[in-house]
């Protein structure tokens, strides 16, 4: 268990010093998650309602879509708010609104992701469910148009709806930091966020045209970049800097969020591929047979074994099981968590040396546990 002794640049120290002894340990809760979840919900509502009864000004289809982005950001984890609220709480913060908005904002951010992401994968179905673009390819096919042109308007329609996700993450963010002397800092994770997710994405893409043969580093990097910036390394810095530490506090604890968010993304690609399907709604086939990128593909990518295998498995010559036996003969699953365990232990082994109160360290040790232990 971690003791007292922060390790922070001056800011941070002020904020802790600023609060009562027995609060320096996370006792002085902003409001317990499930009043703060409550209150992100509104934060979202809020901006929602708004932008309905705005988009009726213009057409009802827009209003329409505005119900549609609105049922994007219900359900899920919520582990981006939570980790803005966790931050916040840790550092002293007070403010709740400020917060929810903030939170509110990484929540619709991780919703415009889906939602794009969903268009770069051809993917009308996520987790079991229809996705927005499904909503709106069924309804052209009811209207008799041809299956390419019903994609095509499903696609389109979810790119305006990400679009506008994207936007009203950065109106809520800056809603969240209005007179915040930290605000062009707090704006800027949001903005790192997209830039660096749009980095991971292209990454990902080029690297399954297989016009590159990626090491282990360049595709935790991608993976990096797409997933653990916007899902872990900046809602903790963001939440950090709202509550009033200085940089290089933020810093450090985005590194710590850097390292599970690396985690979260190993365990995910050995999810895709050993997975039960029923569980995690995503099929254990798509990124072997589209050619993603994956620590474990990375891993076996120099096995003759493996390649023919994948090479017979596409070509419809072999299951998905044969490719299973392959990865798990050369090591590649049992590479891989090893991998999502010593990186948590590296995000623990950080938090501890930064000296972040007890509570949070408590947290963050049972996230660490869930992204090792989760089945979808």
């Amino acid at each position: 268990m971690i003791q007292p002794g922060f390790l922070l640049d001056d800011s941070g120290a002020r904020a802790m010093a600023a609060l009562p002894a027995s609060e320096g340990t996370g006792a002085a809760a902003l409001m317990d998650w499930a009043a703060f979840k409550e209150q992100v919900r509104e934060s979202l509502a809020g901006y929602f309602s708004a932008q309905k009864a705005r988009a009726g000004k213009y057409s009802p289809a827009f209003v329409e879509l505005w119900e549609h982005l609105a049922a994007s950001t219900e359900g899920g984890k919520w582990m981006r708010p939570k980790l803005v609220h966790l931050s916040y709480q840790a550092f002293g913060g007070m403010d709740s609104k400020a917060c929810s908005d903030l939170a509110a904002a990484y929540e619709m951010l991780h919703a415009a992701l889906v939602v794009h992401d969903d268009v770069i994968d051809r993917d009308f179905v996520r987790r079991g469910a229809a996705t927005l673009g499904a909503v709106y390819r069924d309804g052209a096919t009811s209207q008799g148009h041809d299956p390419d042109i019903a994609e095509h308007a499903g696609y389109s329609a979810a790119i305006i709806a990400g679009d506008l996700l994207l936007t009203g993450a950065l109106r809520l963010a800056g809603s969240a930091t209005v007179g915040h002397e930290q605000a062009g800092a707090i704006l800027e994770t949001v903005h790192e966020a997209i830039f660096a997710s749009a980095a991971g994405e292209l990454d990902d893409l080029l690297f399954s045209l297989g016009q590159d043969s990626p090491g282990l580093s360049e595709v935790l990097n991608m993976e990096r970049l797409k997933t653990a910036v916007y899902s872990f390394e900046m809602p903790l810095r963001a939440g950090a800097l709202l509550a009033g530490v200085g940089i290089a506090t933020a810093d450090a604890l985005a590194a710590v969020g850097r390292d599970i968010g690396v985690a979260y993304q190993v365990v995910d690609d050995v999810l895709g591929t050993f997975g039960q399907e029923s569980v995690t709604g995503k099929s254990v086939e798509s990124d072997l047979r589209e050619g993603k990128r994956t620590i474990l593909t990375t891993f076996a990518q120099e096995s003759g074994e493996f390649t023919d295998t994948l090479a017979a498995f596409r070509d419809g010559h072999a299951d998905v099981q044969d490719v299973r036996q392959v990865l798990q003969g050369l090591g590649a699953q049992e590479y891989a968590l090893n991998l999502a365990q010593s990186l948590v232990n590296d995000a623990l082994d950080k938090a501890q040396e930064l000296g972040v109160p007890e509570f949070l360290y408590l947290e963050l040790s049972e996230i660490c546990d869930y992204v090792l232990a989760r089945r979808n």
